[in-house]
């Protein structure tokens, strides 16, 4: 799929910068004929300065760099804060120390600050789809340049409330007015950076916006902050350490985006079942990002619409597909998306999944027996009736759908759970007794997801059987999801066979029934 972009326009206040810097280095930046594409500009005591670009660096002098010269730039800029960062103030552009044990500054980093109009046009229409968002991408990749753009984008084209956590002031600029590349969107600096969670709960509670917008994400804390956030409905725009999705999964501190990941013991029945060890890896929760994007390089992002799909099949040992973007040199967006691999057996999120978004899919028909174990029977009822989900409780484990219970009792694996198991009923867990908790997991149901459609398909298959007294042949599924059927066609006392070849296998529900022992 292919679509045109709009104009990029580039804002870089580069004579500010300029104003700063010694007079030496100033006159030979000046002298250079690709002046802008410059990236930075590195002051390092007693070496020569250098001017570096995309391709390479040049050397600004044959004299090296003088403490008057390095005193001479930090007399002029703003001041330094605990991350070693200053600004100019009204600009972009970014001035990084480096000290020495006793706290001299002996280095300077100048990196040119670019406000890039149209740059988010390859990702327009997630930043529009109102999901929470996170960028990866290498350092100098733009990641910042494209949180700055979706910032004024949602502000001024979408009339969102936008709040910007400005953590070293290098979305907005230095100084207490913010740049005007940020649009209508407000600014929140951060007075010291162990305080950027803290000042993100602030955001929420203080000033209600619909989007805030957070540059680099880098601790536990924050990390948990993002979530609070996320829960409360309030759309998150947010960059972190990590270039690839698969970084965030081996991270410790930061996996919490993406869901957590938690080593669980299965027993020696369901380890055999699936064919693994009895301890696996499983995604904790949903993810506070639902969309991952990273930024392979200025023109091409790999878009991940399904970050908790993606993360259960990395556990698995399935390599991620995201969907390529790629801008091309006539300006039209080339969307390529790449066909998933085809999974194992059963899924790697173990026998339970957590109550979460799932991909779009044709709603199902019906309605889902759901038997509670250790769920408040009213809470789910008032849960259902809010939601209109279509489903029932039973207490009859035996014409049950699907089980949900709490992630403590699954962690017990308590009897009722087990024979849930033993008869192949999927474990459907929730993490408290909550209302929140309950609509989230309904409203998952209401979505449709691939194994709630088979599952009812098979339901609706056998009383067609029943009735008609003729096979009837179910959808074409994979292996995890026959096998569900399988199992749901058994515990009615009819006989089932699978037919066709991949991928158009599917399930053939026989007009024979089971004898007691299963003949």
């Amino acid at each position: 799929m292919k679509r045109m972009t709009q104009r990029e326009e580039i804002v870089d206040n580069l004579e500010q910068l300029l104003d700063v810097l010694p007079p030496g280095v100033r006159d030979a930046l000046l002298g250079l004929e690709n002046v802008s594409q410059l990236l930075e500009i590195v002051l390092d005591l007693g070496r020569r300065p250098e001017a570096r670009f995309p391709d390479g660096f040049v050397y600004l002098s044959d004299a090296p760099v003088s403490r008057d010269d390095i005193d001479y730039v930090v007399r002029r800029v703003g001041q330094f804060g605990d991350d070693n960062r200053a600004g100019i103030e009204r600009t972009l552009h970014r001035i990084s120390a480096i000290r020495n044990r006793q706290g001299t500054i002996i280095g300077l980093t100048c990196r040119i600050g670019r406000a890039v109009f149209g740059t988010i046009d390859i990702i327009r229409d997630v930043i529009e789809s109102g999901r929470s968002i996170l960028l990866l991408g290498r350092p100098g990749v733009g990641k910042t340049t494209m949180l700055r753009e979706t910032a004024r984008v949602l502000a001024d084209e979408l009339h969102k409330r936008v709040v910007i956590v400005d953590t070293s002031n290098e979305i907005a600029g230095d100084g207490d007015v913010p740049h005007p590349a940020i649009g209508h969107a407000r600014r929140m600096q951060v007075p010291h950076t162990t305080r950027q969670a803290d000042v993100m709960i602030e955001a929420v509670e203080n000033h209600m916006p619909e989007v805030i917008v957070i540059d680099e994400i880098g601790t536990e804390a924050e990390a948990q902050a993002a979530r609070t956030i996320a829960e409360r409905g309030v759309q998150l725009v947010a960059t972190a350490h990590g270039n690839t999705l698969e970084n965030l999964v081996l991270n410790p501190t930061l996996s919490d985006l993406i869901g957590g990941i938690q080593a669980v013991t299965l027993g020696d029945e369901e380890a055999r079942k699936r064919g693994t060890q009895k301890t696996v890896l499983e995604r904790k929760a949903p993810p506070t990002f639902p969309v991952v994007i990273e930024i392979q390089d200025r023109d091409r992002v790999a878009v991940h619409h399904d970050v908790a799909s993606t993360v259960d099949s990395f556990l698995r040992g399935l390599e991620p597909r995201p969907e390529i973007r790629q801008r091309t040199q006539s300006g039209e967006i080339d969307i390529r998306s790449v066909p998933p691999e085809e999974a194992p057996a059963h899924p790697g999120t173990g026998g339970f999944r957590l109550a979460e978004e799932t991909a779009a899919v044709p709603p199902v028909t019906g309605r889902i027996r759901i038997f509670p174990h250790a769920v408040s029977r009213n809470r789910l009822e008032r849960a259902i009736a809010e939601t209109g989900a279509p489903v029932q409780i039973t207490d009859d484990l035996r014409q049950a759908h699907l089980v949900l219970t709490l992630k403590g009792q699954y962690r017990k694996m308590p009897k009722k759970l087990r024979e849930a198991e033993r008869a192949g009923l999927p474990v459907h867990v929730i993490r408290s007794n909550t209302l929140t908790q309950m609509h989230a997991f309904l409203d998952s149901l209401a979505q449709g997801g691939e194994e709630t459609e088979a599952l009812i398909e098979a339901e609706e298959g056998i009383q067609r059987v029943q009735q008609e007294l003729s096979p009837v042949d179910l959808s074409p599924r994979g292996p995890y999801l026959r096998r569900i059927q399988h199992e749901l066609i058994e515990r009615a006392r009819l006989r089932s066979m699978s037919v066709g070849e991949e991928p158009n296998r599917r399930v053939r529900i026989l007009p024979v029934r089971l004898t007691d022992n299963g003949r």
